[in-house]
C-alpha cells in the first residue's frame, strides 16, 4: 500500500542508514585510534585487565633501568675484584722470585710496594653512583646491598618487589674504620711449623695488634710476633718470607671465593634483565590481543560500510521519488 501520510520505504532506508552510519562511526574511531576496546564501556572485562597489565608494564620498564643501576654496581665491583686477583697474583709470583737464593730482596721488595698501592688504588677507585663495595672509610659495617630484581602479582591481585641481595660485607677489600673487616688490612694467621705468624697485606690506617684482633705478644712455642704488614726486604728470614707468602695465597683464595660469589650475582643480574625485557614485550603482545584495533579487518569493514552507506542512500532516493510520482498522478488528474 502507498501511503501520502507515512513513506514507510523512506523511512526504512533512514533507519538503515543510521544504523549504517554508527557503524561506520565506531570503525572509523578504530583507525583513527587504533583500539577496538578504548574505554570500559566498550568491554569492560577487556578494559580492566589491560589496564591493569598497562600498568604492570610500565613498572616493568622502571624494573629494568634499576636491574641496569644494579648490573652498573656489580659490574664495577666485578671488575675490581678481578683485577685484585690479578695484582695479588704478581705479588705472589714476586715472593717466590724472593725466595730463590741470590736474589735481591730489596728490589723485590719496592716491586711489592708499588703492586700493593695499585691495590688501594683499585679499592679505592671501583665505586659507582657513589657506592664502593671494596672500600670502607666508616666505622659502620656494611648492609646487605639489594638490588630491584622483578615485579610480581599474586592471584588476589596483589604486587610484591623481588629483590637480588649480595653481602656486600664479604667484599670489603680494604676497611679503613676496622682493619678486621678488610679482606686486605686484617691479619692472616699462618702456622708455619710451629710458629704462628699474623700479617696483613695493605695499610691505609694507622693500625695496631688490637684492631688487628692480635693481643700483643702472643706467644707459640718458640717466638712471640703481633700483627705486621707485608713487607719483603733483606732483613727478612726465609721462614718470614714463607709465612708472607702462605698469607697471601689466603687472601688470595678468599678473594676469588668472594669473586665467584659476586660473579653468580651478576650472571643473575644479567639473566634477570633480559627475562623482564622479553617479559615486557610479551605483555606488551598480551594487551594488543585483547584491545588494538585489526587494521585490516578495520579497513576493508569500512569500505563495505561506505558501500552500504551508498545504497541506504540511494534507497532512500528512490522512496522519495515514490511520493513524488504520486503528486504526479494528481496533477495529471
Amino acid at each position: 500500500m502507498t501511503s501520502i501520510l507515512t513513506n514507510v520505504a523512506a523511512l526504512g532506508a533512514l533507519q538503515t542508514l543510521r544504523t549504517i552510519d554508527q557503524n561506520m562511526e565506531a570503525t572509523q574511531d578504530q583507525i583513527s585510534s587504533g583500539y577496538r576496546v578504548k574505554d570500559a564501556s566498550e568491554n569492560a572485562a577487556y578494559w580492566s585487565i589491560s589496564s591493569s597489565m598497562k600498568s604492570d608494564q610500565s613498572s616493568m620498564g622502571t624494573i629494568v633501568d634499576a636491574l641496569g643501576l644494579a648490573a652498573a654496581k656489580t659490574d664495577t665491583t666485578y671488575a675490581g675484584l678481578n683485577q685484585t686477583i690479578d695484582l695479588l697474583k704478581k705479588i705472589k709470583d714476586k715472593m717466590v722470585t724472593a725466595s730463590e737464593p741470590g736474589v735481591d730482596r730489596d728490589k723485590v721488595g719496592n716491586e711489592i710496594d708499588q703492586l700493593k698501592k695499585q691495590l688501594v688504588s683499585v679499592g679505592m677507585s671501583a665505586s659507582f653512583s657513589g657506592e664502593n663495595w671494596l672500600y670502607n672509610s666508616t666505622t659502620g659495617t656494611f648492609p646487605t646491598k639489594k638490588m630491584v630484581g622483578a615485579l610480581t602479582r599474586n592471584a588476589s591481585g596483589q604486587i610484591g618487589i623481588e629483590t637480588i641481595d649480595f653481602n656486600a660485607a664479604n667484599s670489603i677489600l680494604l676497611d679503613k674504620g676496622d682493619a678486621r673487616r678488610g679482606l686486605l688490612t686484617n691479619r692472616n694467621t699462618i702456622d708455619d711449623t710451629g710458629d704462628i705468624f699474623n700479617y696483613f697485606l695493605v695499610n691505609i690506617t694507622s693500625q695496631t695488634t688490637a684492631n688487628q684482633g692480635v693481643t700483643a705478644g702472643t706467644t707459640n712455642n718458640t717466638t712471640t710476633y703481633s700483627a705486621a704488614e707485608i713487607v719483603v726486604s733483606s732483613a727478612v728470614t726465609d721462614k718470614q718470607l714463607s709465612a708472607m707468602l702462605k698469607s697471601v695465597d689466603n687472601i688470595l683464595k678468599t678473594v676469588t671465593n668472594v669473586t665467584a660469589e659476586l660473579g653468580a650475582i651478576k650472571a643473575r643480574v644479567d639473566s634477570q634483565t633480559n627475562f623482564v625485557k622479553d617479559l615486557v614485550s610479551v605483555i606488551e603482545k598480551g594487551v594488543g590481543q585483547l584491545v588494538d584495533a585489526d587494521m585490516n579487518e578495520a579497513s576493508t569493514r569500512l569500505k563495505a560500510l561506505q558501500t552500504q552507506q551508498q545504497l541506504g542512500i540511494q534507497s532512500l532516493s528512490i522512496a522519495n521519488t515514490n511520493a513524488s510520482n504520486i503528486m504526479q498522478l494528481f496533477r495529471n488528474g
